[in-house]
């Protein structure tokens, strides 16, 4: 499917049917697509829970206010975010860039984020998450499958079901799927001049 048409078509689907199952190579295929989202310093800081045990989604379902899509489609996904990733070797994330390359940009990434203080790590990781998500979700389309971002959960229920480190947090759920049903008529786009601004706010 064409990107254009695949922003246009997808949508967030509710309901999934249960009885088919993703091939594997669908699977790490939306995975590492998902790989190649773009972060800030290349830091990579998204971390993706991939939740295959059933129980695990029956658990999930009951902390998401029991919503189906989480056991019902084929995928699910917790997108979290590793807040620390800046401070953890990050000589890592440019090691197949040129030396001067290297050397300029890696010691930038402790001054900025030290210097920016945690509310600008966090709101790094949720970015992140966010932009991965959106390549999840288009892919999906892209590949025949419906998708589903989720904020409808208790984030401690959730955190402790999946183990969540200390220097983590949750962005969302990401449900992708074969629909049983069609998403709901759009609920009503804003106009282009309530929410484009040129140059300035009034």
């Amino acid at each position: 499917m064409d990107t254009l048409d695949a922003i246009e078509q997808r949508r967030s689907v509710k309901q999934y049917d249960s009885s088919v199952e993703m091939p594997e190579e669908d699977i790490q295929r939306l995975l590492d697509l998902a790989l190649l989202s773009p972060t800030s310093f290349n830091i990579q800081n998204w971390r993706f829970v991939v939740v295959r045990n059933p129980e695990q989604r029956k658990r999930l379902r009951a902390a998401a206010w029991d919503q189906a899509q989480v056991e019902d489609a084929q995928l699910l996904l917790v997108l979290c975010g590793d807040l620390k990733s800046w401070d953890k070797d990050p000589a890592r994330y440019w090691r197949n860039a040129p030396e001067a390359a290297q050397q300029q940009i890696v010691p930038m990434i402790g001054e900025f984020y030290t210097n920016q203080g945690e509310q600008t790590q966090r709101d790094e990781a949720m970015r992140s998450c966010g932009i991965a998500a959106q390549t999840l979700m288009l892919a999906a389309k892209s590949m025949g499958y419906d998708s589903c971002p989720m904020i409808g959960f208790d984030p401690q229920q959730v955190a402790e079901l999946i183990n969540l480190p200390d220097d983590h947090a949750i962005g969302l759920l990401l449900a992708i799927g074969k629909a049983a049903a069609p998403a709901r008529p759009r609920g009503g786009q804003l106009d282009k001049d309530e929410v484009v601004v040129t140059d300035r706010f009034a």
